[in-house]
Order: C-alpha cells, then sequence, then structure tokens
C-alpha cells in the first residue's frame, strides 16, 4: 500500500483474501474479490458484506445539535425521533450540492441523544473545513469526527436478516427502514441502522474500528452456509446504478441541484432556514435546467462517464454521468443529465461510445427494485 493512502481497519483482511486493491477517495480500498458480476449476483440472491469504513462519519453532540443541523440540512431535523434516519443534502448558498447524507437521531447507552452524520468519503475533509464557522455559531455543540475510531460494515441482500439474527439483539433485527439503535454485536459496542446502498435489504453497521475484523468474521461465518460473499466497490458501484441511487462526482456536485437530480424529496423549504434554502426554493420553479434521467442501451457495451448523448438530428443533448452493464438486466444502463423537453421515458436517442453511436431509449433512472418482503 502507498504510504500516501489510508487504510480501513479491514485492510489486512481483504489482502489476505485476494482483493484486488485500488485507491479510492484516499483509500486503498477492495475493488473486487472473485469478480464484479459474482459478487453482484451474490448481493441481489443472497448477500453481500461490503467494507464501507471509507465513509466519513461526523458525531454531534448537545443540546443545540439538531438547531445545528437544522440550519445545514435541506431535511428537516428538529422533528426527528430518537432511532430516526434521514436522507439529505448539504448544500452552498447557491443551491449547488456539496455532499448528499445520512443523519441519524441516536441514544447513547446513558440515555443521551446525539446525531451521527455518514457523508461520502471523497467529501469528508471538504464537509469537515464547510462546517467550522456554523460550529462556531453553535459553541454549545460538541464535534467530533470519529471515522478514523471507527469501522462500518454493510451486510446486504436478501438473506442479510437471515445472517445477522444470531449476531444482533432482536430489537436491532426488528428495526424498519431508515431506522437506527445503538446497540452490540456479540458483546462489541455497535451502530446498527436499516439502510444501505444496493437496492437491497440490510444493515449497516459502525464499531469501534479495533472490533472490526471480529465483527466481520462473525458476519462471515453466520452467513456461509446461506451464500454471504465479500463485495468490493465494484460490485457496490453496478448495485447502486441498478437501484437509480446517485453517486457524489457522477450525478451530483456543487454545479448540480436537488431538483435536476429528482431529489426535490430531500429538500424541506416550508417554514425553515437552512444554507441555500432560498436558492432553492427558487431552482424549484424552473423547468429549464438539464434533468436525470435513465437510459436503456442497445447491443452490449456500456457508455461511460461523459459520453455525449446525441438526439435524432446528432446534436449534443446532454452527457452520460454513470453507465456500466447491468448483470441483474443483462443489457448496459446508465444515467444522464438531459434537456428537460427532451426527457421522456421512452424517447429514443443515440450515445456516442469513443465513436460509435450505440442507439438507446429513455427510462425511469430506477431500473431496479426488489420484491418486498417486511
Amino acid at each position: 500500500m502507498s504510504s500516501q493512502l489510508s487504510a480501513t481497519p479491514l485492510h489486512a483482511w481483504h489482502h489476505a483474501h485476494g482483493a484486488r486493491m485500488a485507491e479510492f477517495a484516499n483509500y486503498e480500498m477492495p475493488i473486487q474479490y472473485k469478480g464484479i458480476v459474482a459478487e453482484h449476483h451474490a448481493t441481489r440472491t443472497a448477500a453481500g458484506v461490503f467494507d464501507i469504513s471509507h465513509m466519513g462519519r461526523l458525531r454531534f453532540d448537545g443540546p443545540r445539535a439538531d438547531q445545528l443541523l437544522d440550519h445545514l440540512l435541506t431535511r428537516k431535523v428538529l422533528d426527528m425521533q430518537t432511532g430516526q434516519v434521514r436522507y439529505s443534502l448539504v448544500c452552498n448558498e447557491n443551491g449547488g450540492i456539496l455532499d448528499d447524507v445520512l443523519v441519524s437521531c441516536l441514544e447513547s447507552p446513558s440515555g443521551k441523544n446525539y446525531f451521527l452524520l455518514v457523508v461520502n468519503a471523497s467529501n469528508r475533509a471538504k464537509i469537515v473545513q464547510w462546517l467550522q464557522p456554523h460550529l462556531a455559531d453553535f459553541p454549545d455543540v460538541e464535534f467530533h469526527d470519529v471515522t478514523d475510531a471507527t469501522a462500518m460494515i454493510a451486510v446486504q441482500g436478501p438473506k442479510a436478516l437471515e445472517i445477522c439474527r444470531p449476531l444482533l439483539p432482536a430489537s436491532a433485527l426488528s428495526l424498519g427502514y431508515y431506522r437506527a439503535k445503538v446497540t452490540e454485536q456479540m458483546s462489541k459496542p455497535c451502530i446498527v441502522s436499516r439502510t444501505g446502498y444496493t437496492g437491497e435489504d440490510g444493515f449497516e453497521l459502525i464499531i469501534k474500528s479495533e472490533d472490526a475484523p471480529r465483527v466481520w468474521e462473525n458476519i462471515m461465518m453466520a452467513g456461509r452456509e446461506l451464500g454471504v460473499q465479500p463485495v468490493g466497490l465494484g460490485a457496490r458501484d453496478t448495485l447502486r446504478l441498478e437501484a437509480g441511487m446517485p453517486l457524489y462526482g457522477h450525478e451530483l456536485d456543487e454545479a448540480i441541484d436537488p431538483y435536476q437530480a429528482g431529489l426535490g424529496f430531500a429538500c424541506n423549504l416550508k417554514d425553515r432556514s437552512f444554507v441555500g434554502r432560498d436558492a432553492l426554493e427558487q431552482k424549484s420553479k424552473l423547468v429549464t435546467l438539464p434533468k436525470r434521467v435513465g437510459l436503456i442501451l442497445d447491443g452490449r457495451r456500456a457508455a461511460r462517464q461523459g459520453a455525449e448523448v446525441l438526439d435524432a438530428d446528432s446534436r449534443v443533448i446532454g452527457q452520460v454521468t454513470s453507465g456500466s452493464f447491468s448483470p441483474t438486466l443483462d443489457k448496459p444502463i446508465a444515467m444522464a443529465y438531459l434537456e428537460p423537453a427532451i426527457a421522456v421515458d421512452g424517447t429514443p436517442l443515440n450515445i456516442d461510445i469513443r465513436g460509435t453511436c450505440v442507439s438507446a431509449r429513455i427510462v425511469p433512472y430506477t431500473f431496479y427494485k426488489r420484491a418486498l418482503s417486511l
């Protein structure tokens, strides 16, 4: 590993089990073990285990922590109940997206409430720096970046609940979607949430960094007869793309606003004042900006980020932001931002893939939806 790259607490396990490693967000991370397609199918049919310790974890304590976060996030925080998790955005004053995050309202073993913000690995330093002047306005709020002191593991797939049943208390297993609880994993302190980034049911666990290898091994042993597989970032990307979930640096950045991205549901404007709120109110009324769409391509070639999207007259009308061959659909899929006049489901168009025009059509960007079993 390069001395300039960070390592997660599970780094040695990945190497010992033959993971192909690569740099991602200044971490050396597993890209794949047995192969992206095999790991993708394992997650869709059984369960995948993901090391997501590179994600940033920011903790806020104090009686006004909810007020601080309500001022910073597009989603309302003041009415959050203990155990609730919400998807939200952090925007700049112009309404551009600084990051998409999960905010959790949790209760410590001592009975005190606190908030945990999970941010994208590539944005952690930016968000921590951006927070500083706002923290100064709330001196009674304690802020701690607990990323390095903790690890984060995701168990995703239709058998995730069965795998976790012998490992977690019943109160954690019965959590509803987007709920979280401070609990234990075989006597090890653990935050469990019913969340994920794959389109499947499952859990995300936050534990102390020194406990991570033991917890990871417990999960692998519990799922050994159920088809559990370790999964790298390669399949994590194809899974989230099939589920229509945006990725920062692809579908999201500071030049994109939430309404373009189809994330208006995460903007609570009424009776609130937060960073970027006034700009977002104006943007919510615009109908001329490019909007996010899904694309299904003919043939077998995948369009990658940056590929130009063309109309019937070969006019450039947008660019692909993410694209891959979908293992579940067995065809190439992509997301792109297109001019709103043409961004209508069923519209045929072409994509320039390294000089070759490939026909495609616009579809809803949620390509895959699991069958609900809860």
